[in-house]
């Protein structure tokens, strides 16, 4: 007796990086944003930023700047953008001393006594959530937080150490390991939560800063958000976190993340969406297609094909799309399927040898001029 084969196809494996039909204006109500890399990079905007930002907002657009950046308070930070041309309110901003703030509210009763291990933006997060900032372990603190400042002496640490071993509820705002200073990174947050946590025997309680989700949460319920974006530099923050809150993360390529770590991404920080600068938040986006038999996998965006199998990894690239990016998508996606599925070493994927020609293809294949409604010109790679 003969049998008949289906000849419905497989379905193709699902893929990281999504499609969006519309513009990500359209098909988000609301915009998240990352600040230092995204928006500007120290005293200076970020090409394209504040006209896209202006341009946004005069559409109908709902941002929320987020950062990790506890010592100075909202005010100081809207200023700022609004010196750099990005239109700007004080409320637009939520800050991780926020979160902290909103999150020992939840937890403490109304003009409860917190002892405050940090600068003049935590202090106010505190007074706006009507709590009661003190100084000292004598003052009988129902809690303890630990935000970043410059001033942070050993005395406060020695505090901080004090009444996290008397067995307060302890809440950092942030662990990031460093800031970024005009002379180079330097000793952050995480790094002093880290010496009290050596010398006081146990963990924070709670951290509050990217990429937990506390700081996603308090954005999406001021802007009463149901389709949140969010939109950073930072994998192991920005993305991780937009993943940790459910929500949808783009990279752009205008701070620290450039080709060879995206590709080196972990499941759990990949972004869903790429784009070169905020810009792209005008752009519809292309996903990847994946085409998987027993020796080889090939993944195509649009006219830009990357195959890779035993016998290495190939790139070519008819057209770039319109923002040039339609390689590393799919260079991306391509090495994401490999490593995930345990191929990598089986098939001798060389990602770093990969990352030659996705970059070379991404950047001499970029229109020299793209219109404002596309994507930028190759920041970061």
């Amino acid at each position: 007796m003969s049998t008949t084969q289906s000849s419905t196809a497989p379905p193709a494996p699902t893929t990281t990086l999504r499609a969006s039909a519309s513009p990500l204006l359209q098909a988000h109500d609301a915009v998240l944003l990352d600040l230092d890399g995204v928006v500007y990079v120290g005293p200076h905007a970020v090409p394209h930023a504040a006209s896209s930002l202006t341009r946004a907002v005069a559409d109908g657009a709902r941002l929320a700047f987020i950062t990790n950046n506890a010592s100075r308070p909202p005010s100081t930070v809207a200023a700022h953008l609004r010196e750099l041309g990005v239109p700007a309110q004080d409320g637009d901003v939520v800050t991780s001393a926020q979160a902290a703030a909103r999150h020992l509210a939840q937890r403490l009763e109304r003009g409860a006594r917190v002892l405050l291990i940090g600068g003049a933006g935590l202090a106010e997060a505190l007074e706006a959530a009507g709590l009661t900032a003190v100084s000292s372990l004598a003052d009988e603190p129902a809690a303890v937080v630990q935000g970043f400042s410059p001033d942070t002496s050993w005395a406060r640490l020695a505090e901080a150490t004090h009444a996290v071993r008397s067995g307060l509820w302890w809440v950092a705002t942030n662990l990031d390991a460093t800031v970024p200073t005009p002379g180079g990174p330097a000793p952050g947050n995480g790094l002093l939560v880290q010496l009290v946590a050596r010398a006081a025997g146990r963990g924070p309680d709670a951290v509050c800063g990217k990429p937990e989700r506390a700081l996603f949460d308090e954005a999406v319920a001021r802007l009463r958000a149901q389709r949140a974006l969010v939109v950073g530099d930072r994998l192991d923050t920005d993305l991780q976190g937009a993943r940790t809150a459910g929500l949808t993360g783009l990279l752009v390529l205008t701070g620290v993340t450039g080709v060879p770590e995206l590709l080196a991404a972990a499941p759990h920080e990949r972004p869903h969406l790429l784009g070169r600068d905020l810009r792209s938040l005008r752009d519809a986006h292309p996903g990847p297609v994946v085409e998987r038999s027993r020796d080889a996998l090939v993944v195509r965006c649009r006219e830009a094909v990357v195959r890779l199998g035993p016998g290495g990894a190939s790139v070519a690239v008819a057209a770039p799309g319109p923002d040039g990016l339609d390689v590393l998508r799919a260079a991306a996606e391509a090495v994401w399927q490999v490593r995930d599925a345990g191929l990598e070493e089986d098939w001798r994927v060389d990602v770093p040898a990969l990352v030659a020609p996705v970059v070379h293809s991404v950047s001499a294949d970029t229109p020299a001029a793209v219109d404002e409604g596309a994507g930028g010109v190759g920041h970061g790679l």
